[in-house]
């Protein structure tokens, strides 16, 4: 599951008892469709929006979206409702909610396995508490299906009772931490989402942030913000252009038999070629989406 590089720079929430907005997200340009069973539905909707959702699964259209749902947790009053009804419908992953410990992951694996889900449906989970964050090592970690952290940072910022800054400076040490957990068992992670929809420059801000710190891409809460994170963390033309410099240097070094490769008077080692060709392979597919009508 990890090892296919796959557009994941938007990351849209859509509230799963809404079946007007599930149906305009056929159209829209993000990477992920996370169609949302828990915080967007109210408790007296859950059972409409469980059955809203597995009918719109149904029905596809989606194109090369890729389609995730969010259940309630396994130990509310709908979450095995939620995993039973979605295990086997045409969804590209679950995400699990509020993920404390490896425990919990293995839960919701033996869970979708009693279902009948096919063996390699991914489990994506949602790190938004302190004690999330400190087990993200032993969750990322917990099982074959586990194919990424998701970032719940408002929840995680009131849990920390951190003040909101523009810099995220209070989250930092959470954001790191969960993201050296990802990257050590070669999963995907994605940034929290930014929830001041008139902060236009803040937004940018904080995904332009997001990459540099290393998310694969951006968790969003409206249709508008999709471009801007579609473009920060997709490569640019000229990091492409550079990236097959590179390449195109050191395949050329290594048949003359040269140990050093320059480039523009920086030294290029085996590293930063492999960030490279990841980065010509994430443009290559995201272009091939869009060929495609995403």
């Amino acid at each position: 599951m990890t090892g296919v590089i796959r557009p994941r720079r938007s990351a849209l929430y859509m509230p799963g008892a809404n079946a007007r907005a599930l149906d305009k997200a056929r159209s829209l340009p993000a990477d992920v469709l996370i169609l949302d069973l828990e915080d967007a539905v109210a408790p007296g909707a859950k059972d409409a929006a469980r059955a809203n959702v597995v009918a719109t699964l149904e029905q596809g259209g989606y194109g090369e979206r890729e389609l995730l749902v969010r259940v309630n947790a396994l130990d509310s009053a709908w979450g095995r409702a939620d995993i039973a009804a979605v295990a086997c419908s045409a969804l590209d992953g679950v995400v699990l909610p509020k993920v404390e410990s490896a425990s919990q992951v293995l839960d919701a694996i033996e869970a979708l396995a009693q279902q009948g889900a096919a063996d390699d449906l991914p489990l994506w989970c949602m790190i938004e508490t302190p004690r999330g964050v400190l087990h993200a090592d032993a969750i990322a970690g917990a099982g074959g299906r586990v194919a990424g952290l998701i970032m719940g940072t408002s929840d995680l910022a009131k849990e920390l009772r951190a003040l909101p800054m523009p810099d995220r400076a209070p989250l930092t040490t959470s954001l790191g931490l969960c993201l050296l957990a990802a990257r050590a068992h070669g999963k995907v992670i994605l940034d929290g989402v930014h929830l001041d929809l008139a902060d236009d420059a803040g937004f940018e801000a904080s995904c332009r942030q997001g990459r540099a710190f290393g998310f694969d891409g951006k968790t969003l809460i409206h249709p508008k913000t999709i471009a801007v994170a579609n473009t920060v963390f997709g490569p640019s033309a000229d990091e492409v252009a550079w990236a097959r410099r590179i390449i195109a240097a050191h395949a050329e070094a290594e048949r003359a038999g040269q140990g050093i490769v320059l480039v523009d008077g920086r030294l290029i080692e085996n590293l930063h070629v492999a960030t490279a060709h990841r980065e010509v392979a994430l443009a290559e597919a995201i272009a091939r989406r869009e060929a495609a009508g995403h």
